[in-house]
């Protein structure tokens, strides 16, 4: 049974969230709340990991995986990011979006995607979230934590733990989230192009 870790959604308690990063840099992957839905991440650096994360999740190599950042100047290390592009960026982070852009010599080739070299990267506003990365020291490699065949994320801790009892290590607990994903921009044409509609509205975006 994975590990559950009940934090206080303002103030997350180090000591649990230290025991969180120790399971990521084991390799194993967590199930965490957002400012959209629940997502599973594991470490960026981690090739075993980021396997393990497409199986649980039930997705190819085709499928864009996400990098959650602490802000804005971390998102352009993994990120080719023009000017216009940072406006807009700026405009709606942090936030419940995630922007594709041309991924940067920091991102694995192996996590980009195979033809187009892009990634997905966000910059999350939940609290625990973000003390979470503050105590990784790095971006995390996530996806959206919808349950293979199925088209709605989950929210709920318990019943993740539950029906995730034998593929994760454990299941950080804030209260319940959103059931939204988050609305999926792609930033790499002349143009940005909605990809998916979710939590995050497209007005602050200026669009």
């Amino acid at each position: 049974m994975p590990q559950f870790f009940e934090v206080h959604p303002d103030n997350p308690q180090p000591r649990l969230l230290k025991q969180a990063v120790a399971l990521l840099e084991k390799g194993d992957i967590l199930a965490v709340p957002t400012d959209s839905s629940y997502a599973l991440v594991c470490h960026l650096d981690d090739k075993a990991a980021a396997d393990k994360l497409r199986r649980v999740r039930g997705v190819d190599d085709k499928h864009h995986l996400t990098l959650l950042c602490r802000d804005l100047s971390e998102l352009a290390n993994y990120a080719k990011v023009d000017n216009q592009q940072f406006r807009l960026l700026k405009s709606a982070t942090p936030g419940p979006y995630t922007f594709i852009l041309e991924a940067s010599k920091e991102v694995p080739r192996r996590l980009s995607h195979p033809s187009r070299k892009t990634i997905g990267l966000r910059v999350p506003e939940h609290k625990v979230l973000q003390a979470l990365l503050a105590l990784h020291s790095g971006p995390l490699l996530a996806t959206t934590l919808i349950p293979p065949g199925e088209t709605d994320p989950l929210n709920d801790a318990a019943e993740i733990r539950e029906r995730y009892k034998k593929q994760i290590a454990a299941v950080i607990d804030a209260g319940a989230c959103t059931r939204e994903a988050t609305t999926v921009v792609d930033l790499t044409g002349e143009e940005p192009e909605l990809i998916r509609q979710g939590r995050g509205t497209l007005a602050a975006l200026g669009l």
